[in-house]
């Protein structure tokens, strides 16, 4: 089946939320797979099992209760979020297959720009010298995904200092621009789709890449 893409611009996580969920609700055996890019007005979002205590100071961010996995994490512009529409079960994946294939995604992208970044086996996403560049964070419903992944790109980090990211204490937050990278999620979204799409394909004969609707 193929892959349709959808940049969505800028987004109320929210309204988003709502209707990834009844995408996957309402989606048949023969429904395409997506992926979602957007751009989230400024929100924290908390994880379906997240803990109050690694919210420190919410201000004037509002907080919304969501069914991914994870811990709390924070969405704003400059920082390019997509999102999985996968059947796993129709493509024989696993769910940890579909976090490796996004991290070494992501990872494959850094490279592209001379930025060396690397996953983490205890805990989700990708890091550079230590520090969290981007976040994953995944839901499964009879065997299809949503939500995924967060990735830094031009952003303002400071509210990152009002969270434990992703539940991580003292944990460094980082972006693409501070590191040589592109200032754009522009420029971003199609190599990084590419390289999710290259990644879906070489698990599973199932897929073939489509053009963006």
């Amino acid at each position: 089946m193929p892959i349709r893409v959808r940049d969505l611009g800028r987004t109320d996580y929210s309204a988003t939320f709502e209707a990834m969920r009844q995408f996957t609700l309402q989606r048949t055996v023969d429904t395409d797979d997506e992926l979602w890019w957007t751009e989230h007005d400024p929100v924290f979002t908390q994880g379906q099992a997240g803990r109050a205590e690694h919210l420190l100071d919410a201000g004037d961010i509002p907080v919304v209760q969501s069914d991914r996995g994870g811990q709390i994490t924070y969405h704003g512009p400059g920082q390019l979020v997509g999102y999985l529409l996968i059947d796993l079960k129709r493509a024989g994946l696993g769910p940890r297959t579909l976090v490796t294939i996004i991290e070494q995604s992501i990872v494959e992208l850094l490279a592209q720009y001379g930025i060396h970044g690397a996953a983490r086996a205890d805990a989700p996403g990708v890091y550079v010298d230590g520090a969290k560049i981007a976040a994953l964070g995944l839901r499964i419903r009879h065997g299809r995904s949503y939500h995924g992944l967060s990735l830094n790109v031009d952003m303002d980090l400071a509210p990152f200092q009002r969270i434990n990211p992703c539940g991580l204490v003292g944990i460094e937050v980082t972006q693409i621009a501070d590191l040589g990278g592109p200032a754009h999620t522009g420029v971003v979204k199609g190599p990084l789709a590419q390289r999710l799409m290259m990644g879906l394909e070489g698990s599973s004969d199932v897929y073939r890449t489509a053009g963006t609707a």
